[in-house]
């Protein structure tokens, strides 16, 4: 049986088997750190391969800053970390498909990289701005000038400027760049194919986060940037002009395959079709028939039948149907001469005829959407007027962005959750067209302030609004959508350390010698169900699905998904329970290295397994 490795993936030697198969002369030999040969990428040779005319000199249309390729490497580093489940903090554990996960987001991402690879229909985050302002997020980036000239290698060993800095916005970029280029590499590949991400940003990173994503997603990937009024009424005290606006930017993981969804049509749209002549057809507007130019057989004669009185188009116009067509039209009671009958005649073009939906527009106005105080509103609402977070979104601005991006079904993450703005428009949305979709918030549980009413009101981090908000605002909806079910719970997680011990080594550093000193590898404060959502993680399977867990001859056997995986952690698990997991034929089989006494008894194992469950996958902690 082999062992589960309980580490992410480490991306870099996946990327370099990828290379190695579309290109294997550029893949080499090197030596890590440690003093082992691994295979390496030759980028020269690569480059080469890459191009068709011979590359000389270093100059290349590229975007860089001070600590790109360590963000680079950041990204792609494994880590040995784990969520561990919190049924107590969370609502309707065993039903619910959503996910709330507290913990540092870049940590998150790379251990959902299996179990979501692939899967996640539409990303939406609101990442700090960089603005310098002291919100609950640390929201300033900014290096000082001293580490930021060091790093630069703008100065010598003497402490030296090498060049004269005329521009210092790099050092107030830098490290911002950083922290977005690692996170957005791994979102990437939780997107599906025909997945969209849509990014809220505003002027003080819009250009750098353009050209971030356009290097990250693809240029060609590029759908448009929405701008949305944040602020419905002008600032008088703005020092030059009143900033009422941000961004929401938004990619396609392939634009071949993805589909914008229509939103609903609006009150006031719809308002603009009216029926005074009792049409059987319904509620119409009118449309001009005349355009501009001359054209053959563009003028004839059209007789109003109420009143005789007769039109022609005049001078340089045409209309705009053939003469059959248009004495046909009127016949059929589709043109209004007005109701007096002696109006110039117009087209009617009725309700019933226009598209269900409005094409989205990349401008969106606050009356629409809503915006800052509007969001302040709802939150305070939810808590009792208390204003515990600043600078929400609208429910209404995240509402619409998940209807044009997603379908009943999708998953949506939010990896930088805030209030849980997302989870409440999830929610919403779901209850009002009956959807499936299933949301996924991660948020670093940051530290109010104590002076905060957010802290006063017995919120120590943000981590606590955001669950409590969804709570509240599940039961909202629920009492303002009475027989419209929708999932309102969710599954808390908080990352954590390896279940494993710190004497943990990772498959590839055991050695027959260090068996001895590894009585036990797990640690003993974590629970079976520690394990369980652990043994996932590595396998890649998702963290919301049912499971039951079942006494079968005194062990405890969790079964996961109707047998995606069946795990028991129990010590020295007799042959009956081995017997009657394999005979329910799961795809996958987990157990603890210590569920054995001896290594005869994991022979046995195997060897059970080979003959009433082939084609199981086992393997051991």
């Amino acid at each position: 049986m082999d062992k589960l490795k309980m580490e992410t993936p480490d991306l870099t030697k996946s990327n370099i088997e990828k290379l190695a198969a579309l290109f294997p002369s550029c893949v080499t030999e090197a030596r890590g750190e440690d003093g082992k040969l691994k295979k390496a990428v030759n980028f020269e040779l690569l480059r080469q391969m890459l191009s068709d005319v011979v590359l000389e000199g270093d100059e290349a249309y590229e975007f860089t800053w001070v600590g790109k390729k360590a963000a680079i490497v950041e990204a792609n580093k494994p880590i040995r970390k784990t969520l561990r489940p919190c049924p107590a903090e969370s609502v309707d554990w065993d039903a619910t498909e959503n996910l709330y996960i507290e913990g540092d987001n870049l940590e998150v991402l790379k251990l959902l990289q299996e179990s979501y690879l692939g899967k996640v229909k539409m990303i939406y985050i609101d990442p700090p701005y960089n603005t310098g302002n002291d919100f609950i997020y640390r929201d300033d980036f900014a290096q000082s000038q001293e580490d930021y000239s060091e790093e630069s290698g703008q100065v010598d060993e003497n402490g030296d400027r090498l060049f004269k800095n005329t521009d210092s916005n790099g050092r107030f970029h830098s490290d911002w760049c950083s922290m977005i280029y690692s996170r957005l590499l791994l979102a990437r590949n939780l997107l599906c194919d025909d997945g969209i991400i849509i990014v809220s940003i505003d002027d003080n990173e819009i250009r750098n986060m353009r050209i971030l994503c356009d290097e990250i997603f693809g240029e060609s990937n590029y759908i448009a940037t929405i701008v949305w009024q944040k602020i419905h009424s002008i600032k008088n005290d703005a020092k030059y002009l009143s900033e009422n606006h941000e961004y929401a930017v938004v990619y396609a993981k392939n634009i071949g395959a993805i589909h914008i969804n229509l939103l609903p049509r609006t009150e006031e749209m719809n308002s603009r079709y009216k029926n005074p002549d009792d049409d059987s057809r319904g509620p119409w507007q009118s449309g001009d028939l005349v355009a501009s130019g001359e054209r053959s057989n563009g003028h004839f004669i059209v007789t109003s039948p109420k009143t005789g009185k007769t039109f022609d188009v005049p001078a340089g116009k045409h209309w705009v149907y053939s003469q059959e067509n248009l004495l046909r039209l009127v016949e059929d009671g589709q043109i209004w001469f007005g109701e007096d009958g002696n109006s110039f005649p117009r087209k009617k073009r009725f309700l019933s005829d226009v598209q269900e939906g409005r094409t989205p527009s990349t401008l969106w106005l606050a009356e629409e959407v809503g915006h800052n105080q509007s969001a302040t509103r709802e939150v305070k609402a939810l808590f009792n007027d208390r204003k515990l977070f600043d600078f929400p979104k609208p429910v209404e601005y995240l509402k619409q962005l998940i209807q044009i991006s997603t379908v009943s079904g999708s998953i949506v993450l939010d990896f930088f959750s805030g209030s849980a703005t997302t989870a409440h428009a999830v929610m919403q949305l779901n209850a009002e067209d009956g959807g499936h979709r299933k949301f996924i918030m991660v948020q670093l549980p940051e530290p109010c302030d104590e002076k905060s009413e957010a802290y006063k009101a017995g919120y120590p981090n943000i981590c606590e609004i955001g669950k409590e908000r969804i709570r509240r605002a599940a039961k909202k909806i629920a009492a303002d959508n009475p027989g419209k079910p929708f999932d309102g719970g969710f599954r808390v997680f908080k990352l954590d350390d390896t279940n494993m011990t710190d004497v943990y080594y990772s498959a590839g550093e055991y050695t027959q010698d260090m068996l001895s000193l590894l009585e036990s590898n797990i640690k003993p404060d974590r629970t079976d169900l520690d394990l369980l959502f652990g043994c996932l993680l590595e396998w890649g399977l998702p963290l919301s699905m049912p499971y039951t867990s079942e006494q079968i001859e005194g062990c405890t056997v969790h079964t996961y998904n109707d047998g995606d995986l069946i795990a028991c952690f129990d010590e020295n698990i007799p042959d009956a329970v081995i017997q009657e997991i394999a005979r329910r034929q799961p795809l996958r089989a987990v157990f603890r290295d210590s569920s054995f006494a001896d290594s005869p008894a994991k022979i046995n194992v195997g060897e059970i397994f080979k003959m009433l469950a082939p084609d199981t996958r086992v393997k051991v902690l």
